[in-house]
């Protein structure tokens, strides 16, 4: 063409940059400036339709295992980055570099590689093979164990006294890891903390976050008569909870002991824990089972005491300092939340709904949602067995479900723990066909057909329920949070794991937990979704009062997390790691607690990361 003077053309290749400067020197305006009366579309292009409407809204769940699993080692690389790098440079500062394992550097490169391959379009959005996803999934495996090993490598060094007594042993570790996993698709396992009248366990443990934190944490133990001593001997109050292998049996073997802790920014904390019958501080938590027979009765053969009752449709309730929670007698599932100092209650009442996939030949797949309607409620025929436990530490209500076992637990802490509700719910959808289960939140919050979720944790975005739309064109991916608000009240659902949202009614906020397909959507996968796991899915339910202020900016293109918000959702994606310390035969060398920071950053700073750079 441009050999042609006739034709008047002059073509070349060009990039995205050489287009929009020809522009502004087309229209004379300042580079990056728009031109007056330009047409420019703006936005996330969500949710997207390649034809008709088949909306790619299905992938935003697809897997939810191994997005979980992602999102457990982005927060372990964090950690491991962080104590690395101090440990080093404190191990250069005495001299010590020799005698510490630099080489750990090598597992931090080789987490790094897998949580980068992950990020593919075909890894995290769980739309991979299913003998890829395997090999994803030990990738992913053999990286979290690798950062484990960096982080107690770390912790051994930091926390001992006396530096002169640090002894790296390859093959004798220090500590041992906070949780196992047997396989790459299996949920972890706590480790148990296995107490002699002997001597002390020690415990160390680890807060990943720049903040102060103010926590509960909860141990596994073989005893009830446990002791908790901070590094100084306080003794600390525990509270004593059963460990449950089923809806209505108790181990005889394994406890769980949770007491409260400060922990310093980055830092890491000694505690030390007895086998200790004489101790006024250890509290038994009040268990009562809500049994659908009427064969219900006292339990004198478990090892802490248990009431069960008949269930009733009456609405029971648990309560700490800061929040009341109302739930149904019927369902076990959470109806209401009322804040101490708000004279008003909301109704916030938690359902399951299933979705199936359209009789037509287009069906929902690994990206495809294509639903056969609005959700039928989840339907089973036994009642749910119901566990309520109440304590001085926690309390929470945990509701066995066929499908799923959800547990939601409040923490009666003053602070950022104390303020929001804990959920983790664990889906089994193995055994069916062409379903998708999905837990919706039903509100009196006036939301009109307004709700937000967050682009990638980078900024929060205001969606609309389009009635134009097709069911499955009005969801929408949710990395870290979506919430609904009206002039009083904020509702934010904080996840640890990115799954598909949605708002289909007013006041309704409605998440897909898991999906099993049983057919190919066409789209290049070549298989269904039937790889499923058992996986659990982990939230914080956050309810805030919106002062005036705050209003006029719902009119605006974006929308902002409170500060009590984002530490919410730091708390829940930076979780403190808990490390025993082996016995040794020869003895524990004192250890203490250590704090790298002088003093507490300001709660709107977020460390990103500390890293090292590799010499050359």
């Amino acid at each position: 063409m441009n050999s042609h003077p006739e034709m008047h053309v002059q073509a070349q290749f060009g990039t995205l940059t050489d287009y929009f400067s020809a522009v502004y020197k087309a229209h004379g305006v300042a580079q990056g400036s728009r031109p007056a009366d330009y047409p420019v579309l703006s936005g996330d292009f969500f949710a997207y339709a390649d034809r008709e409407d088949h909306y790619w809204t299905g992938y935003f769940t697809s897997r939810p295992f191994y997005k979980s699993l992602d999102r457990v080692i982005e927060s372990h690389l964090r950690g491991a980055e962080i104590l690395y790098s101090l440990a080093v440079a404190y191990a250069r500062h005495a001299g010590m570099e020799g005698r510490y394992p630099v080489s750990d550097y090598a597992l931090l490169v080789d987490a790094r590689r897998s949580v980068g391959l992950f990020q593919h379009h075909d890894a995290i959005t769980g739309t991979a093979k299913e003998n890829v996803v395997i090999d994803y999934g030990t990738r992913l495996l053999r990286s979290l164990l690798g950062l484990k090993r960096v982080i107690i490598n770390a912790a051994h060094f930091l926390v001992m006294k006396n530096k002169d007594f640090y002894r790296f042993y390859q093959t004798e570790p220090f500590l041992e890891t906070d949780d196992r996993r047997a396989t790459q698709d299996s949920l972890p396992q706590r480790t148990l903390i296995e107490l002699d009248p002997a001597g002390p366990r020690y415990l160390v443990l680890f807060n990943p976050i720049e903040q102060e934190r103010l926590c509960v944490v909860t141990v596994l133990v073989n005893t009830v008569k446990v002791r908790v001593l901070t590094e100084d001997g306080q003794t600390l109050p525990v509270q004593l909870s059963g460990q449950w292998g089923s809806a209505s049996q108790m181990s005889a073997e394994v406890f769980e002991a949770t007491f409260m802790v400060r922990l310093p920014p980055l830092g890491l904390a000694v505690f030390h824990l007895y086998d200790s019958a004489d101790s006024p501080m250890s509290l038994r938590s009040d268990t009562l089972l809500r049994l659908s027979d009427r064969g219900a009765t006292a339990r004198a053969a478990d090892p802490l005491p248990v009431r069960s009752q008949q269930s009733d449709p009456q609405t029971f309730y648990i309560s700490s300092q800061s929040l009341t929670l109302g739930f149904s007698g019927t369902t076990g599932l959470l109806e209401s939340i009322k804040h101490k100092d708000d004279p008003q209650e909301v109704k916030v009442q938690m359902q399951f709904v299933v979705y199936g996939t359209r009789p037509s030949k287009d069906k929902s797949g690994a990206y495809l949602f294509l639903p056969d309607g609005k959700a039928k409620p989840y339907n089973q025929k036994e009642p749910p067995v119901v566990r309520v436990v109440e304590g001085p530490l926690f309390s929470e209500v945990v509701a066995y479900y066929q499908h799923f076992q959800q547990t939601i637990r409040i923490n009666n802490v003053p602070g950022v723990e104390g303020l929001s509700i804990d959920i983790a719910t664990t889906v089994d959808i193995r055994d069916q066909t062409n379903k998708e289960l999905a837990m919706r939140l039903v509100t009196d919050i006036q939301t009109g057909d307004v709700f937000y979720t967050d682009l990638n944790g980078f900024q929060i975005q205001p969606r609309h329920h389009h009635l134009k739309l097709p069911l499955q064109g009005n969801f929408y991916p949710m990395s870290s949070q979506a919430y609904i608000q009206d002039s009083t009240h904020r509702l934010t659902l904080h996840t640890a794991q990115a799954l598909g949202v949605t708002s289909l009614e007013s006041g309704q906020l409605e998440v897909i937990m898991d999906r099993r397909l049983m057919q190919d959507d066409n789209r290049g996968l070549g298989q269904g979704l039937k790889d499923n796991k058992k996986t659990t899915n982990r939230f914080r339910l956050l309810l805030e009062r919106r002062s005036m202020g705050n209003k006029i900016m719902d009119s605006a293109t974006t929308s902002f997390p409170s500060i009590l918000s984002h530490m919410t959702n730091t708390f829940l994606n930076h979780e403190v790691l808990a490390l025993p310390v082996l016995p040794k035969r020869r003895g524990v060398p004192p250890l203490q607690t250590f704090a790298p920071l002088k003093s507490i950053l300001p709660c709107d700073f977020h460390l990103l990361n500390l890293r090292s750079i590799q010499s050359q």
